[in-house]
C-alpha cells in the first residue's frame, strides 16, 4: 500500500467533509468528498442519469428507490447487511424499500497515487464494523439533514420541527413527504458548515434489531452470484499445474498430448517475479493451460507432461519442523523474542509448592475456502477490469497496478459476494497470475483453481508447540507462568521488521498476563520455507487452545472446580491497561464465562454423566466464553451441547452476530476434531477434502446456543473471529471429564482414539 500502510489500517477522518450529488432525474447522491473525486468509479447500479461520477454511498430517486452501497467485501460475515444499516437508521430509511449494492474498490488518483474513495475496504477480519460506526452515520445523517432542508424550505417552516420516518419527512400539523417527492430539492441545497449531529441512541430503530442477510434469498435459491461465476464472453479460461515446491523449477515441459486436446489455445509458463514478496505475486511455478472453456482446460492439464525440480524446501517435512522445535524448547538457546517477562518467574519457581509442565500441539491447516481462488481481468491499453474475490481490494489494486503500470483510475476492481475468505483472500498470488496471462495472451482471461490446487498451494497456518509451565505457592495461588512457543511466523517476507516477527504468533498481553504476578512469554522462530499466512485470525488466537486446556489441567491438579479456577485467576472486577492499547475488562470477561456456566447446567459439572468444559478469551476489546457437553459412545464422540456467550459492545444486528458466532464455533470444532496438514519432501500431503475433511454434520451438534450481552454503552467492537479461540479448548476439556484423557494435540480425534 502506498507509504506501507496495512489497508486494514486505513481509516476515514471523522473530520471529512460530506459530498451531496445531483442529478438531474431528482437523484440524491451522498457520499464522502475525496481529491480527484470524479475519478473514481462507480457500480453500474450506483449510476444515475446525470451526475458526477463519485463513490457514493447512498441514492434516493424518484420513484422511491433508496439504495445504499456496502463498502467492505462479504466473506459470509453479514457486513453486506449490517454497513448499510447503520446508514439507513441515521437517513430514516424504510429498510423494506432499501437495496444493497457490493460497491467494488474506491480509487481516484491523486497526483499519481491512489486515493481511496471509501477509506476501508477489507472484510472478514473482524475490523468492518468499528471502522465504519462513525464515518457511516455521517453519511447517513447529512442525507437525512438535507431531506429535512428540502421539506422545511417547501412548508416555510423550521426544519427543527419536523422530523423523519421510515422514508418519510412528517410536518407537526401531519402533512407527510416521501423522501422520493423530496429528493431532486434536496440534492439542490448547500452543505451545511459542520455535519449534522448523528442521532443519540434512544432514537435507533434498525441498529440493534435482528435483520436476515440482504444476500440470503439469493444465496439458498442459487441466484447469488459469485466472481467464479462471472464470465466475459471472449474469456479464456486457465486453469494451473503448480509446481509442489514453491522455490522450485521446472525441469521438463511436453505439451503436445495438451494442444491436441480441442479447445486448448495456448499453454504458458509462470514463474515468480524475482524479489517480490510473499503475497505479492505467485508462490510457486506454474504451467497454465489456456483453453476456450473450462471443461478443455481441464482436460488439457491433465495430460501435460511435467517434472519439478525441488528447491531448498525439499527436505522439509511437518515432522522435521516440530522435532526441531522441540530441539529448540528442550535446550538453552535463547528466545528468538522474548514478549513479556513480569516479576522473577525463576524465583517464584524455587519457592514453588507445586509446579505443573505440559507441552501442547497444534497443526498446520489450510483455508479450505468454499469457493476455490479464481480471478476475471480484462486488461486494455489504458484500463484494466478485475472482478475478484478479495477480502483486501486495495491490496488488490496494488498488485494490478504494479504488474501493468496504469494510472490508479484506470484500474476497476468488481468485488461480488464472496465463498468464504477466512484470511486466504488477504494474498493476491492468483490475482497476479490472471494479471500475468492476460497481458501475454492479449485477451481477457478467466483464471481458475481447483480445490486441490487450493490445498496445495495455500498460505498456510502454521503449526506450533506450546510449553507451559504453572508455578503454585504453598497457599495454592498461581504465582507464575511460563509459556515457550516455537511456530514459524506467518509475517515472514511481508515487510515486517525481524524484531517484530513474534507479533502474528503471540500477544504480550495474552491470558493470563496481567493475572500472574510472575509472567514469562517466549517465542522461538522456526526455520520454514512453506508459505503461511493468517487464518481467522492471526495465529495467535489459536493460542486459547494450549492457555486454556492448561487452566484446566492447573485445576484438576489441585481437585478444584475449573470454573473457580478461571474465577480465582480473573479476580475482582477491573479494568487492567494493555500493551497494546486499550484495556482487559476482567468483569466483562467473568461475565461471559459465569453465563456459559449457569446455561450449560455447570454447577453439576463433577457429577454429570457426561463430561462438560468451559474456556474464556479476549480479543480487541470483545470477550468470548464457551462451554460445551460431550460424551463417548464406543469410539463416537458425541457433541450433546455447546453454549457460547459474547460482549461486543454495542449490537449493530443481532441476529447476524448470532450466525457469526455460531458459524465459527462449528468452524473451530471441525478444525479441532479433524483438520491438519502435513508436508513430507517438501511436499503437501492433503490435495482433496478426502484427505483435509471438514467436519460432517453428525460429527457437529444440532445447534449452537448463543448468547448475547447487551453493552450498548460501548462501541461496537468486531465479531467474526471472536468465537474462534476457545471452542477448541472448551471441547478438550470436555472430553477430558468425560473420558480421563487429556489431549494435548490437535487433531483432537486421531489423538484422542490413539490414547483411549
Amino acid at each position: 500500500m502506498n507509504d506501507h500502510i496495512p489497508a486494514d489500517r486505513i481509516r476515514l477522518s471523522r473530520r471529512r467533509f460530506l459530498q451531496v450529488l445531483a442529478g438531474g432525474a431528482g437523484v440524491l447522491m451522498v457520499g464522502i468528498r475525496t481529491a480527484s473525486a470524479a475519478d473514481a468509479p462507480l457500480p453500474l447500479a450506483m449510476l444515475g442519469d446525470t451526475f458526477y461520477d463519485l463513490g457514493a454511498y447512498v441514492r434516493i430517486d424518484s420513484d422511491g428507490n433508496v439504495l445504499i452501497g456496502a463498502r467492505d467485501p462479504d466473506t459470509g460475515t453479514g457486513v453486506a447487511t449490517s454497513l448499510p444499516r447503520i446508514i439507513a437508521d441515521e437517513l430514516d430509511a424504510d429498510w423494506n424499500t432499501v437495496s444493497v449494492v457490493a460497491l467494488g474498490l474506491g480509487v481516484s488518483d491523486n497526483n499519481g497515487q491512489p486515493r481511496w474513495t471509501y477509506g476501508h475496504q477489507v472484510g472478514g477480519v473482524g475490523g468492518s464494523i468499528p471502522a465504519a460506526w462513525n464515518d457511516l452515520r455521517q453519511v447517513g445523517a447529512l442525507a437525512r439533514w438535507l431531506l429535512l432542508q428540502a421539506a422545511a424550505h417547501r412548508l416555510g417552516v423550521p426544519a427543527d420541527k419536523l422530523r423523519c420516518d421510515a422514508g418519510t419527512v412528517i410536518a407537526p400539523d401531519g402533512r407527510r413527504f416521501s423522501y422520493a417527492s423530496l429528493a431532486e430539492d434536496a440534492s439542490k441545497i448547500a452543505l451545511p458548515n459542520n455535519p449534522p449531529a448523528v442521532k443519540t441512541p434512544d432514537q435507533y430503530r434498525l441498529i440493534g434489531k435482528p435483520a436476515g442477510d440482504v444476500d440470503a434469498r439469493a444465496i439458498v435459491t442459487g441466484q447469488m452470484q459469485y466472481a467464479i461465476d462471472q464470465h466475459y464472453g471472449e474469456a479464456l479460461v486457465a486453469v494451473l499445474a503448480h509446481c509442489p515446491w514453491p522455490d522450485g523449477t521446472l525441469a521438463h515441459i511436453d505439451t503436445n498430448d495438451t494442444l491436441a486436446v480441442k479447445g486448448v489455445v495456448k499453454v504458458l509458463q509462470l514463474k515468480p517475479e524475482p524479489g517480490q514478496l510473499l503475497g505479492n505475486t505467485v508462490i510457486a511455478p506454474a504451467v497454465a493451460v489456456l483453453a476456450e472453456d473450462t471443461w478443455s482446460a481441464l482436460q488439457g492439464r491433465q495430460k501435460l507432461k511435467l517434472e519439478w525440480k525441488p528447491g531448498a524446501s525439499g527436505s522439509e517435512s511437518s515432522n522435521s519442523l516440530e522435532q526441531q522445535a522441540g530441539a529448540l524448547l528442550a535446550g538453552k538457546t535463547d528466545p528468538t523474542a522474548r514478549v513479556r517477562n513480569d516479576g522473577d518467574v525463576d524465583a517464584a519457581s524455587r519457592k514453588a509448592a507445586r509446579r505443573l509442565d505440559a507441552i501442547y500441539y497444534q497443526p498446520w491447516l489450510a483455508h479450505a475456502t468454499a469457493e476455490p481462488m479464481n480471478c476475471l481481468v480484462r486488461l486494455d491499453k489504458d484500463h484494466a477490469s478485475v472482478v475478484v474475490p478479495t477480502q483486501a481490494p486495495q491490496k488488490a489494486w496494488a498488485v494490478v497496478q504494479r504488474l501493468t503500470g496504469l494510472g490508479p483510475a484506470q484500474i476497476e476492481i468488481s468485488v461480488p459476494r464472496i465463498g468464504g475468505g477466512y484470511g486466504r483472500r488477504l494474498d493476491h498470488d492468483y490475482v497476479a497470475e490472471a494479471v500475468m496471462l492476460a497481458k501475454a495472451v492479449d485477451k481477457p482471461v478467466r483464471l481458475l483453481w481447483t480445490h486441490g490446487e487450493d490445498l496445495d498451494h495455500d498460505y498456510y497456518r502454521s503449526g506450533s508447540v506450546h510449553q507451559l509451565s504453572a508455578i503454585i505457592d504453598h497457599k495454592r495461588q498461581l504465582t507464575g507462568w511460563n509459556q515457550r512457543l516455537a511456530s514459524a511466523s506467518a509475517l515472514i517476507h511481508r515487510g515486517v521488521p525481524d524484531n517484530r516477527l513474534w507479533t502474528s504468533e503471540l500477544q504480550a498481553d495474552q491470558l493470563p498476563a496481567a493475572l500472574v504476578p510472575n509472567y514469562r512469554s517466549d517465542w522461538y522462530a522456526l526455520n520454514a520455507s512453506i508459505p503461511r499466512g493468517p487464518m481467522r485470525g492471526m495465529p495467535q488466537l489459536s493460542n486459547a487452545f494450549a492457555v486454556e486446556s492448561f487452566i484446566d489441567e492447573i485445576a484438576h491438579s489441585m481437585k478444584e472446580d475449573p470454573l473457580d479456577t478461571h474465577l480465582r485467576l480473573l479476580g475482582a472486577p477491573r479494568q487492567l491497561s494493555l500493551s497494546a492499547g486499550g484495556v482487559l475488562d476482567t468483569g466483562r470477561l467473568t461475565n461471559v464465562l459465569k453465563l456459559v456456566a449457569d446455561r450449560i447446567g455447570w454447577k453439576n459439572w463433577l457429577h454429570s454423566v457426561n463430561g462438560l468444559g468451559i474456556a474464556c478469551w479476549h480479543v480487541d476489546g470483545a470477550y468470548v466464553a464457551h462451554a460445551i457437553e460431550v460424551a463417548m459412545q464406543g469410539e463416537k464422540l458425541i457433541i450433546h451441547r455447546v453454549v457460547c456467550a459474547v460482549d461486543v459492545g454495542r449490537v449493530i444486528n443481532p441476529q447476524g452476530l448470532e450466525g457469526q458466532v455460531a458459524g465459527a464455533t462449528l468452524d473451530a470444532l471441525s478444525i479441532a476434531l479433524n483438520l491438519a496438514i502435513t508436508f513430507k519432501d517438501g511436499q503437501i500431503q492433503q490435495h482433496n477434502f478426502k484427505d483435509y475433511p471438514l467436519a460432517s454434520m453428525a460429527q457437529l451438534p444440532n445447534a449452537v446456543e448463543v448468547i448475547v450481552v447487551p453493552n450498548d454503552d460501548l462501541p461496537p467492537t468486531g465479531a467474526s473471529l471472536l468465537a474462534m479461540p476457545t471452542a477448541a479448548p472448551a471441547l478438550a476439556n470436555a472430553v477430558f471429564r468425560a473420558t480421563a484423557v487429556r489431549v494435548r494435540r490437535l487433531p483432537l480425534m486421531k489423538e484422542l482414539l490413539r490414547l483411549l
